[in-house]
């Protein structure tokens, strides 16, 4: 099988050619859909560029292209048979979310106000969806968020025009502890180092106040938040290595996560402590036998080696596998997941007006509450008034197979949506600190 770093290496010099124009696809998704209808803009903004392209940005990318061609061609299994966003075609913008906050917010309005665009989807940094999702309701543009996880997003302020079909990272948090628990059920003290931003920060207290509901004898021995994109953590190292902790938690992703590994590797860190890693399974192909084993991994969902065997997934897996020479990963995932809402909710739209184009307001509608079938799992826009959304999710231990030269997920423990994400009545943080009542687990 081809390397994935050189197949990412085409797909990123394809991804700069293509950036500022619209992607390479067949020619009938530039062109109207079903009885002459104009197709649909749509403006996806991804890190193209930078440290988080190549585990997060590219796969996206990647998984965008493949489904959006599938879409315009009317190829996906069922239900998404019918071509386009409800008859009609797709057409594509990608703009690079690398950069300063401020340049991806002015890159959002040029989208809209400049390329008229009239749906915008991406976004993978927690501080751009915070910047953009106001932007998005004041310029009235139907906006899906597929990957940020911060929970504070749809709990601080409704949203109209704003939708993430994938589940915030509580969900990640209150997952790696009861895995973690079940794993070490006297465990006595933990360790965290986390990136110092809003995802980092909520990631590290959602976790913290899993453990405290869960097992409240446990104490956190240590927390250190490195700056985001730091590159070098030898001080965070050194004083992991004086904690009596056996096992520390990351949300570390990007290029942050695989620095941070192969400092540890060199200092011996995974020899003393395990790692939770509650992003780890993005990285897990492109660090092979680098990635410790017996490392306890999440994938922001039951996504990539955790995914359910349906057609809907089969088909993803071998055609992305096929295309790109690397099995999708969980950025992947959630790019299709929140393509096939968005798919979702405009089929129900047309099909609502029998037929006839729907506006955006009339898919944001059909969007809010909406229940679809993910390549993984089935997504409930249950939180945030209907524009949040939950579902099941799965950990497991990493294990590199020398044989087969790949990596493996064993002893994978699946919790039910209700588990782990809080009722739509309780914001996360008060779920959380009350003992995730109503939590259901069986």
């Amino acid at each position: 099988m081809t390397s994935p770093h050189v197949r990412t290496g085409r797909s990123l010099a394809a991804v700069l050619a293509l950036a500022l124009g619209l992607a390479a696809l067949p020619a009938s998704a530039q062109q109207g859909g079903a009885a002459g209808q104009k197709p649909v803009k749509l403006g996806i903004i991804l890190f193209l560029t930078g440290a988080a392209a190549e585990p997060f940005g590219i796969p996206s990318k990647n998984a965008a292209d493949l489904f959006i061609q599938a879409m315009n061609a009317g190829t996906l299994p069922k239900p998404y048979d019918k071509p386009g966003f409800g008859s009609a075609k797709i057409e594509v913008r990608y703009v690079d979310e690398a950069g300063p906050t401020q340049n991806v917010v002015t890159e959002f309005r040029n989208l809209v106000q400049r390329d008229g665009v009239e749906v915008a989807f991406g976004v993978i940094s927690s501080g751009n969806c915070y910047a953009v999702a106001p932007i998005a309701e004041e310029l009235k543009t139907l906006t899906v968020f597929h990957d940020c996880g911060t929970p504070r997003l749809f709990e601080e302020r409704d949203f109209k025009w704003v939708f993430r079909p994938s589940p915030t990272g509580t969900m990640d948090s209150v997952a790696a502890a009861r895995y973690l628990l079940r794993k070490n059920p006297k465990l006595a003290s933990y360790a965290g180092i986390n990136q110092n931003y809003a995802f980092g920060q909520d990631s590290w207290n959602d976790f913290v106040l899993a453990m405290k509901a869960l097992a409240p004898n446990a104490t956190a021995a240590k927390d250190l938040f490195p700056k985001l994109f730091a590159g070098e953590y030898g001080a965070e190292i050194s004083t992991l290595l004086t904690t009596n902790a056996p096992v520390f938690h990351t949300s570390f992703w990007d290029g942050d996560f695989e620095s941070f590994v192969t400092q540890a590797n060199a200092r011996g860190l995974p020899r003393r402590m395990t790692m939770l890693a509650a992003l780890g399974e993005a990285q897990m192909f492109r660090l092979g036998n680098r990635l410790p084993d017996g490392s306890i991994l999440g994938a922001r969902g039951p996504h990539g080696l955790f995914a359910r065997d349906t057609e809907l997934n089969r088909w993803f897996q071998t055609n992305y596998t096929k295309k790109f020479g690397t099995p999708p990963t969980y950025p992947a995932y959630h790019a299709a997941q929140g393509l096939l809402g968005l798919k979702a909710a405009y089929d129900k739209a047309a099909a609502a007006k029998k037929g006839a184009r729907p506006n955006t307001e009339e898919v944001a509608a059909a969007f809010t509450n909406l229940e679809f079938d993910g390549p993984s799992s089935k997504i409930r826009m249950a939180l945030g008034k209907g524009h949040q959304a939950i579902s099941e999710t799965a950990y497991g231990v990493y294990k590199f197979n020398a044989a087969t030269g790949k990596g493996e997920i064993v002893d994978v423990v699946r919790y039910p949506a209700e588990c782990v994400n809080p009722p739509a009545n309780m914001k996360a943080e008060e779920w959380l600190k009350a003992g995730m009542p109503g939590a259901k687990c069986d």
